[in-house]
């Protein structure tokens, strides 16, 4: 990590690829370091001190929170509130979220804050850069946010910490955040007025999911196309369904992209006859129009993402310039809400038809030939042997349950908070949900991948097989190192898992 780029937090726009970067390791995040910046940042803070001292009427500042805003709060407590704000939050509950994301929130956080518009001093986006330099890691609870007012609970853990409390992952260990603290030297941060709301009333933990959601579903997408081909050659497709002729007449451009990367992996370069059925069965014949539609929405989620990432999403908005404070809603997610849910479907969808795709590998019905179960062993033990048989069966357990999840989570808006939240965006759980999808298409995908390697190695049995597109013989060799064929019965376990590893590292290189 020290070799890479550092990326730069502050004016310049982040795209998703500079926020994995982070929250991966693979590049260190710093702060925006000239004097122009660093004082743009403190005008928020001064400003507010100026209001405060003119007994000024501000939100989260003067008054309570949510509905509480009606309740004054007077002078000599101002500088209590930020700490109460953290503690009576500090109600999360669920999974820990993991070290990589947690790295994306505080980045995400720490993206929104650089804008200037939250009234947070340069201090606080000092600690948090520090924070991510020395992998200082809040255990921040992944369940207890409604998307509005923010994802205020889950968000308080990063408050309490840079405060020095609660506890973080440091080194591999669960430590208390003030240890941590006095390990590295550090004074704990006493929040300000506004601080700890700017911290905790926006969308970050949100929108760093939705990151982490975004690579890995174009991850999956070219993975997809890439099992796609090697099932056409398993199963002696039609090559012709992919005709760029054909897809000329329907032109959504991601459903041509991914007919072209199956004619590249299958290296067509003149019609060919197929071998079986004049036409293939939806699953393999339809699968460019099937991706087609999350390669196409990409572009569409990823402008709703980076928008929000590269937003300043907390209420209220400081206007140190023009001396304003503006009262709003920026902490509702309904766009992060949004492209997860939609992304949800999407991922349910390539499930589904990768599933498919396997169902038909599997049956002697109609993979044209090869063995049941593809099973490679000899005639002597063939009837004791069942190959991917229940590969198969967990393989529509895991594609059943991301179609289940493929109800959206936004229509289910909860009012809350003594009906002062009484529409909330749930973009939150959205994108939890869009992460757990994935997760199960991915192991949709590891079961279908590993047995479409074995229907190609069946295949090249016959004497009657066509030689393998150059593509295809690459990847085919390339899992061969890792997933030898199954001949005689084996537990599958361990490979379907460590496909699993290669694929969430992004292990095979899939187009360019």
């Amino acid at each position: 990590m020290n070799n890479a780029e550092p990326v730069i937090f502050g004016e310049k726009h982040l795209r998703i690829e500079d926020l994995l970067a982070v929250a991966q390791s693979r590049a260190p995040a710093r702060l925006q370091s000239d004097a122009a910046f660093r004082e743009r940042i403190a005008r928020g803070a001064q400003f507010l001190d100026t209001l405060l001292d003119r007994e000024g009427v501000i939100y989260g500042v003067t008054t309570g929170y949510g509905d509480s805003c009606i309740v004054a709060v007077p002078l000599h407590q101002v500088e209590a509130l930020p700490q109460h704000l953290f503690t009576f939050h500090g109600c999360g509950l669920g999974k820990l979220l993991d070290a990589e994301a947690t790295r994306a929130v505080l980045a995400a956080r720490l993206r929104s804050l650089t804008h200037g518009m939250s009234g947070v001093r340069i201090e606080l986006l000092d600690r948090l850069q520090a924070f991510l330099e020395h992998d200082v890691l809040p255990l921040i609870p992944e369940e207890g946010s409604v998307g509005a007012s923010g994802d205020l609970t889950p968000l308080s853990y990063v408050a309490a910490a840079l405060a020095g409390e609660r506890d973080v992952l440091f080194r591999g260990e669960t430590r208390s955040a003030a240890e941590v603290h006095r390990q590295l030297g550090w004074t704990p941060l006493t929040l300000r007025p506004k601080e700890a709301l700017a911290l905790m009333n926006g969308t970050a933990v949100m929108t760093g999911l939705a990151c982490l959601a975004y690579a890995r579903a174009d991850y999956l997408l070219k993975l997809a196309t890439r099992i796609t081909a090697l099932n056409v050659v398993a199963l002696e497709g039609n090559p012709e369904h992919f005709d760029e002729r054909l897809f000329a007449a329907k032109p959504h451009p991601g459903q041509m992209q991914v007919a072209a990367w199956i004619r590249q992996d299958l290296a067509i370069e003149a019609p060919t006859a197929p071998l079986h059925r004049l036409q293939d069965r939806y699953s393999i014949r339809c699968a460019p129009h099937v991706l087609g539609v999350l390669a196409d929405s990409l572009g569409l989620l990823r402008q709703f993402i980076e928008t929000e990432l590269n937003s300043a999403n907390d209420n209220p908005i400081i206007d140190a310039e023009n001396e304003r404070v503006l009262h709003g809603g920026h902490f509702y997610g309904g766009h992060i809400a949004f492209a997860m849910d939609s992304l949800k479907n999407l991922v349910a969808n390539v499930a589904d038809l990768l599933d498919r795709q396997l169902a038909l590998l599997v049956d002697s019905r109609y993979n044209h030939g090869l063995p049941s179960n593809l099973s490679g062993a000899p005639a002597a033990t063939a009837m004791i042997n069942h190959g991917f048989k229940a590969v198969q069966i967990g393989t529509s357990a895991w594609a059943a349950e991301a179609l289940k999840n493929s109800m959206p989570a936004s229509v289910f808006s909860r009012s809350t908070e003594c009906h002062n939240q009484d529409k909330v965006s749930m973009g939150t759980i959205a994108a939890r949900d869009a992460l757990r999808s994935l997760e199960l298409t991915e192991q949709v995908a590891a079961a279908t991948l590993i047995a479409a390697n074995q229907g190609v190695w069946l295949r090249q049995l016959s004497q009657t097989a066509r030689p393998l597109p150059a593509p295809v013989q690459d990847m085919h060799a390339a899992l061969g190192e890792d997933f030898p064929p199954v001949i005689e019965d084996r537990a599958l376990e361990g490979e379907l898992r460590l496909c699993l590893q290669r694929i969430r590292a992004q292990h095979w290189g899939l187009y360019a």
